[in-house]
């Protein structure tokens, strides 16, 4: 079914009822390329392949002329153009390097909404006013971003975002194409249906004859809604230049930053707490104006003779003006007591929120906020003057033996454990676990009825049978076998010789009815554990 998509003038009345802003977009082509450049260093004029597991993701404009496509395989692409530069693709990249973009832009034209790293959108009708007119506004745009170093950039004017950054995409020979008010849908009705980023939409349309965007918009609409759901009737509506979604600025995130500055120096640590108090209760402030409490922070000091001291603090509920003061001193404090411990005069202390949250879910409770905030003091106190791995928490992590479990973590700190007990662990003791651990194994012996000492053969059985197990390893302490269960294997690293090891677990019960959990390894039995 073929026929004219929706009429100018049905398009300039939607926008009169406001219901299509006159949208300009910013579109700054390769954009990850230019990101990697302007981070390394690079030439303008450089091969570079960005990679994205094993395939190019983008490549720049010389590399092009070498034959490099996007979607190609490395050594392909490699094949192609000899001196080519392949690169990781890093999209954090993207987006840390587009943020002075963006900046530049609010201070030409605020209301800027960042549609993905490299392109952008914002109304037209309000820097029209200021600049006289929409070409000169993107002139004006155009010249600020070849000031701040983004050659290339181009520029396109329509109504919505999907025609307008389709106008700066199309636009080969300039940097500023405008599509006038009213004229969206003639100016999609040639382009092809692959536009609206839907593959398999677009498969669709072409096996039913519908190959242009003017095709797409001349079906019924409620047709198209029958048969594609929301999602099929919203694309139909932009094949229509029907873009009604607005544009909706980024809010810049509200800086909580508190920093002193203290001239001439101070070089002693009461001083220094009693001039960041005024700071600390600006920091809370601005917080809880936002409706936020910080659960973790950073203090930055700077010291007369240009040393920093850096440090992350946690707090098990959030942090009061007081707490913070009581965390600048015992950083100065450090290892020392007192006053002492200062290397030179302090110049600056600045108060960073790490992380913070809503105050809603940190209310105090009927009866006060209970002991944890007085035990995290007493141990932050004690850490301040043991220093930072003075005061450690025991947190369970993964591993086949108990040992290799526990993992202990500085007072404060984050705990993310090195082997997350999430994982598998083939071979780990199941539960339920034992209640005594040994910090270091203790030597044991299990003889036979004989009073041999029992051992592991070639395929890792026992010698003979369990009959007598002395704690000690004394033969004069040796007590009867209830019951025992085993052996289990432990082979571990066998492609590494200096640290393979190959043992057997055993479950016993003496005669006391205690149960342990034992090792055997290299010929020797060892206690792992007790079950209390």
């Amino acid at each position: 079914m073929t026929g004219r998509p929706v009429s100018a003038a049905r398009s300039s009345s939607a926008i009169r009822r406001g219901q299509i802003d006159r949208t300009m977009v910013l579109w700054c082509p390769d954009w990850p390329v230019t990101a990697v450049l302007l981070a390394k260093g690079l030439p303008p004029d450089a091969a570079i392949a960005l990679v994205d597991r094993g395939l190019v993701f983008a490549c720049s404009a010389t590399a092009r002329r070498e034959g490099v496509r996007r979607g190609l395989r490395v050594r392909e692409a490699q094949s192609r153009c000899t001196a080519l530069l392949a690169l990781p693709y890093d999209a954090a990249l993207d987006s840390r390097a587009f943020e002075p973009v963006i900046a530049a832009i609010e201070e030409t034209m605020p209301g800027v909404q960042l549609l993905r790293p490299g392109t952008c959108a914002l109304r037209i009708r309000g820097p029209a006013r200021y600049y006289g007119g929409e070409e000169e506004a993107a002139l004006w745009l155009l010249d600020r971003l070849d000031a701040a170093g983004i050659h290339g950039a181009r520029v396109g004017i329509a109504d919505g975002p999907f025609t307008a950054e389709r106008a700066a995409r199309l636009q080969r020979h300039q940097r500023i194409a405008i599509v006038p008010e009213g004229e969206s849908a003639s100016f999609l009705e040639p382009l092809p249906v692959g536009l609206l980023d839907q593959p398999q939409l677009a498969t669709l349309l072409r096996r039913l004859g519908i190959r242009t965007l003017g095709d797409f918009a001349a079906l019924p609409g409620m047709a198209v809604r029958d048969r594609f759901g929301e999602s099929g009737a919203r694309l139909h509506a932009l094949a229509a230049g029907q873009d009604s979604r607005p544009i909706v600025p980024r809010v810049p995130p509200e800086e909580f930053d508190s920093s002193i500055d203290f001239w001439p120096g101070l070089d002693r640590i009461d001083q220094v707490a009693f001039g960041v108090r005024e700071s600390a209760d600006r920091f809370i402030e601005r917080l809880r104006a936002a409706k936020l409490v910080c659960t973790a922070l950073r203090v930055e000091i700077e010291s007369e003779a240009g040393e920093i001291s850096e440090r992350g603090w946690l707090h098990p509920r959030s942090f009061t003006a007081a707490d913070v003061v009581d965390r600048v001193r015992w950083q100065l404090q450090g290892g020392s007591s007192g006053d002492s411990g200062l290397g030179s005069a302090i110049v600056g202390v600045r108060i960073t929120p790490d992380r913070v949250d809503a105050i809603g879910n940190h209310e105090e409770g009927l009866w006060g906020s209970g002991p944890d905030e007085r035990v995290h003091h007493a141990l932050s106190r004690v850490q301040s003057m043991l220093g930072h791995g003075g005061v450690l928490t025991a947190t369970v992590s993964g591993g086949r033996t108990l040992a290799d479990r526990c993992e202990l973590t500085a007072w404060g700190d984050p705990v993310f454990p090195e082997k997350p007990a999430a994982r598998p662990w083939p071979g780990a003791l199941p539960a339920p676990f034992p209640a005594t651990v040994f910090p270091l194994p203790q030597l044991v012996s299990v003889v036979t009825a004989t009073g041999e000492q029992l051992g592991l053969d070639a395929r890792g059985m026992l010698s003979g049978a369990p009959a007598g197990f002395s704690p000690t390893n004394s033969p004069r302490d040796s007590r009867p076998i209830r019951g025992w269960a085993g052996p289990w294997s432990i082979d571990e690293l066998w492609w590494d010789a200096d640290r393979a090891r190959r043992a057997a677990r055993f479950q016993l019960l003496d005669f006391d009815g205690v149960p342990w959990l034992l090792v055997i390894e290299g010929g020797s039995w060892w206690a792992e554990a007790r079950y209390d």
